[in-house]
């Protein structure tokens, strides 16, 4: 029988890493998780507590496809209180997950055959969701020059184009754009007519400066985001879009019909994470530490830092001294020390086997016992 071609997109090795880690596991072998971006500790215990009360107190069935007005609102509120934006909550849909929400961006903003660009390295379902969906992904080059961000350089070599998705701070290199850089870019796309989609989903999660809305410099923009990273509810599948008041409608159609809504438990706990910034925080000042501890001890093991973790919780390594193969080095590193790491190709099919991204959103412990045992296995 026929498979369709939109259904032949490259695997998240990611994710596959993740279940080599886990049958590994299975046998009794400790294991060390560096490979998913995936905050220890779970959700915020108000969190916990909100979804306890909503199954109580709620119904838990159907909601509005563009999600419940409180969370909404309240999300409205972040905007002003995070970044001193005014965004209306009637531009904000909530969404399942940020996956869910570059769907539905996509969707609503682009034709089949349209060409977006992304910088690569970059975030693998960027270009796998844009393929299954018919459109065209065109990779751009970045480089440590313009901290792995796409600069209007590299938009005018890539020729017509629709669409530019950006994320700042990038995964998998943690990179924000330098200082200025973002509004240029963004003026650059403005007068090109180039759609932009700011992928935010790391805001919070940085560690000189705060990282910068493309809200600030251009309301038009699509942002999205989730709940996934700062607030720890990876799993719970809530996120949002902030929207242009002409893909609101186009949108929630699109989402009646997609999705009908996000799960309403995950809406009402969701609420709630926004007034536990104290928690959130205290989590970002574990990842400083974890972040500190890499930089300084990677280095030692042979692994050369290629970009600056202004933000997330990775680090982009260089491995050329090491292997010409990341994959293969990944997989020998997993079954010889029990260090889980992400191969570069996941990020740069033209590049990434020459590089590795590390998480650490872990422990402290975990990430500590792993830049050990990565010292000595290359000693």
């Amino acid at each position: 029988m026929k498979v369709a071609k939109r259904a032949d997109v490259a695997p998240f090795h990611a994710m596959e890493v993740l279940r080599a880690a886990n049958e590994r596991a299975a046998t009794g072998a400790e294991v060390l998780h560096m490979e998913l971006g995936e905050p220890s500790g779970g959700a915020p215990a108000p969190v916990i507590e909100a979804a306890r009360r909503a199954m109580g107190q709620e119904r838990i069935g159907y909601t509005e496809a563009l999600g419940i007005p409180a969370l909404r609102q309240g999300l409205s509120r972040h905007y002003r209180d995070f970044y001193g934006l005014d965004v209306s909550a009637e531009r904000i849909v909530i969404t399942t997950g940020s996956s869910g929400g570059f769907l539905l961006a996509f969707l609503a903003a682009f034709d089949a055959g349209d060409r977006v660009a992304l910088a690569d390295p970059g975030y693998p379902a960027y270009r796998n969701i844009l393929g299954a969906l018919g459109l065209i992904s065109v990779g751009l080059a970045a480089s440590a020059e313009t901290r792995f961000q796409p600069s209007p350089a590299l938009l005018r070599e890539a020729g017509r184009l629709d669409g530019l998705l950006v994320a700042s701070p990038a995964n998998p290199t943690g990179a924000m754009f330098a200082p200025g850089a973002f509004a240029e870019i963004l003026r650059h796309c403005r007068a090109h007519g180039i759609r932009v989609i700011s992928d935010e989903i790391y805001h919070g999660i940085t560690y000189d400066r705060p990282a910068e809305s493309a809200l600030a410099f251009d309301p038009e923009v699509i942002v999205v985001n989730s709940f996934s990273k700062y607030f720890s509810m990876t799993g719970w599948r809530v996120g949002w879009l902030v929207l242009p008041s002409d893909l609101v409608r186009p949108v929630e159609r699109l989402a009646q019909n997609l999705f009908i809504s996000v799960p309403a438990l995950s809406q009402y706990a969701a609420l709630a994470a926004l007034d536990c910034r104290a928690e959130c925080q205290a989590k970002v000042e574990r990842y400083r530490k974890n972040r500190a501890l890499l930089l300084a001890e990677l280095p030692k093991a042979g692994f050369e830092i290629a970009a600056p973790a202004d933000g997330a919780f990775y680090i982009y390594a260089d491995v050329r001294k090491l292997t010409n193969d990341s994959a293969a080095f990944c997989k020998k590193m997993l079954a010889e020390t029990g260090v889980a790491a992400t191969p570069g190709i996941d990020f740069d099919t033209a590049r990434g086997h020459a590089y590795l991204r590390f998480s650490f959103a872990g422990s402290e412990e975990a990430v500590a016992s792993a830049a050990n045992r990565l010292r000595d296995w290359l000693r």
